[in-house]
């Protein structure tokens, strides 16, 4: 089967690899139809991490089931099912609490905990940025799908990270209707935890960034936008606020944050959020952060390398301030935000720009490390085809979002590219 393959920093190819197969009666295997790029693979890309070198890339997968192990009992051949980033067994100490990203099955680590598909110091397991996935213990892990899959594989497939990652920032930081939220960040994370405070009825949302493809689809969404190159969140917040700040806030950027004009300082968003959120405030943190980062000597310095970042710790004990942190726990939230998009209520494919084939994986890995302008998140279809007709469109969603505008096309904002295709007759 093909796949798409880390080869070193910022080297992936595409290549034949050994067929994923059923490895436990519990497995099932899934012929994968759509892979997301998530900026967590960029970290890997950039060799930021250890992942390994032929290893593949990707957890955020969603497809069809071609063959089942003997000891599955849900799931069929056929099924349509979005996967976790988690990989969790179900029944250790952890799982059983909720806590499926901090399972102490799959990670084979004694001291350490969680796994994940295609991911540095997360276990050995393949990435699904490839034509066929082997899932662990599929009863559990795999959420299964209705019949309007595989139209709306856009929506669906957000479901196996940064749609359940957005909403879970928000639940650390404790959003709730009417509550004035600041996110950092509006990369894919950044906005869906925009529209996930959205949806939670927050009355006022913030979204801070030097990125203006990015900022102007977090103003298609409803929330304001802040130009970090031209404007500090925290006075635009305090003007706001009535110099109180905002009641919560959403760190969705990670130990890679760096100034418009490229230098990075871990420290900006955590100690951006701190002087934002009001006294007794909560922060929810869902950017990455590593205990280890390989590149960050050059990049920052000999402690930021060791994960050790200076916090602005007396400023958040004086404002009693709360932070929660760590990767979703993408089971506690996936079903019911499953059944927010199959009732219409959610649509998180509007974030999506590009619809590659598994080919033009390495083109899209370099697009999407640069920031290129209109380059919001990439979706891959190891098949050939996006899931409908069995072929791509020509045009991005951004352009197709400008055409939509010049030609007044209802409720474009929200639409992803399938939607907005179809309106424009395309």
């Amino acid at each position: 089967m093909k796949a798409a393959v880390y080869e070193g920093p910022r080297t992936v190819t595409v290549k034949d690899v050994p067929d994923a197969k059923i490895e436990h009666p519990a497995d099932i295997l899934v012929k994968i139809t759509s892979t997301n790029i998530c900026g967590s693979d960029l970290h890997m890309y950039e060799g930021r991490t250890s992942f390994e070198t032929g290893r593949t890339l990707g957890h955020e997968n969603l497809g069809q089931v071609v063959e089942v192990g003997k000891a599955v009992s849900k799931v069929q051949v056929g099924d349509w099912v979005v996967l976790p980033f988690n990989i969790a067994c179900g029944f250790c100490k952890q799982c059983e609490q909720g806590l499926t990203n901090y399972c102490l099955t799959m990670q084979p680590k004694p001291d350490m905990a969680g796994a994940a598909y295609g991911f540095a110091e997360m276990g050995p397991y393949q990435g699904g940025q490839a034509e066929l996935l082997r899932v662990p213990y599929g009863d559990f892990n795999a959420l299964r799908l209705g019949e309007d899959a595989p139209e709306r594989q856009l929506d669906y497939v957000m479901l196996a990270d940064i749609f359940p990652t957005g909403y879970h920032a928000t639940e650390m930081a404790g959003v709730k209707p009417g509550d004035q939220t600041i996110i950092y960040g509006a990369g894919p994370v950044g906005l869906m935890a925009a529209y996930s405070a959205i949806l939670k009825g927050a009355g006022r949302v913030w979204v801070a960034d030097h990125q203006p493809d990015r900022l102007r689809l977090a103003e298609q969404i409803g929330a304001i936008a802040i130009n970090t190159a031209e404007q500090d969140p925290a006075d635009v917040v305090k003007e706001a606020t009535l110099g109180l700040g905002a009641d919560n806030g959403c760190e969705c950027v990670g130990y890679q944050a760096h100034v418009p004009q490229g230098n990075e300082d871990a420290t900006l968003t955590m100690n951006g959020l701190i002087d934002t959120v009001r006294f007794t405030g909560g922060i929810g943190v869902v950017g990455v952060f590593l205990p280890q980062d390989p590149g960050g000597a050059g990049a920052q310095d000999e402690l930021e390398a060791q994960g050790k970042v200076p916090l602005d710790f007396g400023m958040l004990w004086f404002k009693g301030q709360r932070i929660g942190t760590g990767q979703a726990p993408v089971k506690r939230y996936n079903r019911a935000l499953r059944d927010l998009i199959a009732g219409e209520k959610a649509a998180p494919g509007f974030l999506v720009s590009h619809e590659l084939s598994l080919d033009d994986a390495p083109s899209a890995y370099e697009h999407f490390d640069n920031r290129d302008d209109g380059w919001t998140k990439v979706v891959i279809h190891p098949g050939g085809g996006n899931g409908r007709t069995g072929a791509f469109s020509h045009h991005t969603t951004a352009e197709l979002r400008r055409d939509a505008r010049a030609k007044g096309v209802e409720g474009r904002s929200h639409m992803n590219k399938q939607q907005l295709e179809e309106a424009l007759g395309r």
